[in-house]
């Protein structure tokens, strides 16, 4: 699928994943726009790539997302690509935490229920183009979970779930391509507690994304993601030991 000339809105853009995405579609000569709640944030990350609208949006709004939808329609009266890149996480572990309804709602919300909300928002007019895409941020704990990261690992692989259900549905009706980017862990504020060193780029999950996007992938595994997707399929119990770390 072509990565230039198109119109762009990236959820989550103020940083990480999501910014060095909006850059490199920036390069290739998109109109790109970025959302997030922190409009300082948004100004600051739209600067530095220097060529990227943004809107100030907290994506499990329901009155927020309708402003997007609104703003894009009259500001760029078409949408080419969605990136549903906005996440939510929290380090726990289920034996010994009182908060976890209350952190895998939130994680729910964000990761997984607003993706589906403005997905929704945003059909009828990517329908419009003779060619789309949309682009759902998962993870390797889509399919294979992190002990330390249980509820938020519940949360993208319902996203893996919904994205392959999307993906069906709109290839039997649309144009519309559905891409699922399932990175291994990745270096961002998310994860700074994370004691570990075995973490990739955010630049190179862009890099992969617009790669694979441009090879027809649907399924994009960056870092050890791909080993990993392996092993869940011919061995689920060892993958899950191999994530963890667990001998």
């Amino acid at each position: 699928m072509q990565t230039a000339g198109k119109v762009v809105l990236i959820t989550g853009g103020g940083s990480g994943i999501g910014m060095e995405t909006a850059r490199l579609f920036v390069q290739k000569g998109n109109q790109v726009i970025i959302t997030g709640r922190n409009k300082e944030r948004l100004e600051h990350a739209a600067a530095e790539i220097g060529a990227a609208a943004y809107f100030s949006c907290d994506v499990t709004s329901e009155s927020d997302v309708l402003a997007l939808v609104q703003f894009i329609k009259d500001k760029y009266g078409k949408l080419d690509f969605l990136m549903n890149n906005a996440g939510l996480s929290y380090l726990h572990q289920l034996h010994d935490d009182t908060a976890t309804f209350i952190n895998a709602s939130r994680e729910m919300t964000t990761n997984y229920l607003a993706a589906v909300n403005i997905t929704a928002q945003f059909l009828p007019l990517l329908k419009q183009q003779p060619e789309a895409g949309i682009i759902n941020m998962s993870s390797i704990t889509g399919f294979v979970p992190a002990f330390t990261l249980p509820t938020y690992s519940a949360s993208k692989a319902a996203l893996h779930s919904y994205s392959q259900s999307l993906r069906y549905s709109l290839s039997t009706t649309t144009n519309i391509k559905v891409f699922e980017v399932m990175p291994s862990l990745v270096d961002t504020e998310f994860t700074r507690d994370i004691p570990t060193k075995e973490k990739i780029t955010p630049e190179e999950v862009a890099t992969a994304t617009l790669d694979g996007i441009e090879k027809d992938l649907y399924e994009i595994h960056v870092g050890t993601t791909g080993a990993l997707h392996q092993h869940f399929f011919s061995q689920a119990e060892q993958a899950f030991k191999t994530l963890n770390r667990i001998s």
